[in-house]
């Protein structure tokens, strides 16, 4: 196998040497080849996604819906976010986006990434599309260091809470039965994750694709979800298995 025939997609396209630079710069960030765009693109992160204070906060919200797909009102934006194919990007009103958030609506044929109204996404989570698509619902409220990443479909209901460093794997279940080719050219299988509503993840949660977890479920810190949690349960553990029911409590009383 030569050396090009073991690159991703992703690399093959990046690193031809037959691309321009700014072709490939353009795929990367924008998703299309228009210079005007890009350049309408390039003065607005120039101007306002660095700058520090009410200055700051005033003109990404009233610059940063000019490249978005759309933006609710009262919706705002930290400093230094990174915005990759920002026209797949649509943000509900009164949501709040904290310093170094990434959002990647990254994909050729994906609808990309569909924030509802009053979320909260607190500082350096990445939102991350490899042509897939992320839905995160109205109210939820994902904490500090946390990353979402679609190969297909991540879905994630509303008034979700989230402790930090949780990290939601919606893809990258790679086959290596062969030895003859390298891993990262084998075959990815990719279902996709479904999270409901009212779902709250301790620190340090990590759900990996294919698993569906119910309404009102409440997972311990450090836990590892491979397999799906029905509804109102708690569970935890690495794997992580329901504990008790939630509902039980209640009946108790």
């Amino acid at each position: 196998m030569t050396h090009e025939e073991a690159k991703t997609e992703l690399q093959s396209t990046l690193t031809d040497i037959r691309i321009s630079a700014l072709k490939k710069y353009q795929m990367m960030v924008m998703g299309h080849t228009c210079i005007w765009t890009l350049i309408w693109y390039e003065c607005v992160m120039l101007l306002c996604n660095g700058m520090p204070g009410a200055l700051g906060f005033f003109l990404r919200k009233l610059l940063y819906p000019s490249i978005l797909g759309s933006v609710g009102r009262g919706s705002v934006f930290g400093r230094n976010m990174t915005l990759r194919h920002p026209h797949k990007i649509r943000i509900g009103s009164r949501c709040i986006l904290d310093d170094a958030v990434v959002l990647d609506a990254k994909g050729d044929a994906n609808t990309g990434i569909a924030i509802g109204d009053d979320v909260v996404i607190a500082r350096n989570t990445v939102i991350s599309c490899k042509g897939g698509d992320i839905t995160i619902g109205d109210g939820s409220n994902i904490s500090l260091n946390c990353m979402i990443h679609s190969e297909k479909s991540v879905v994630i209901g509303r008034h979700n809470l989230w402790a930090a460093y949780c990290y939601i794997i919606g893809g990258g279940n790679h086959r290596f039965d062969r030895t003859d080719i390298p891993i990262i050219q084998q075959p990815s299988h990719v279902e996709g994750i479904v999270m409901e509503d009212d779902i709250w993840l301790g620190a340090g949660v990590k759900i990996l694709d294919g698993c569906r977890i119910g309404r009102g479920v409440v997972i311990g810190a450090g836990s590892l979800v491979n397999r799906s949690i029905d509804d109102y349960k708690l569970a935890a553990g690495t794997p992580a298995r329901a504990i008790r029911d939630r509902r039980e409590h209640e009946e108790a009383k």
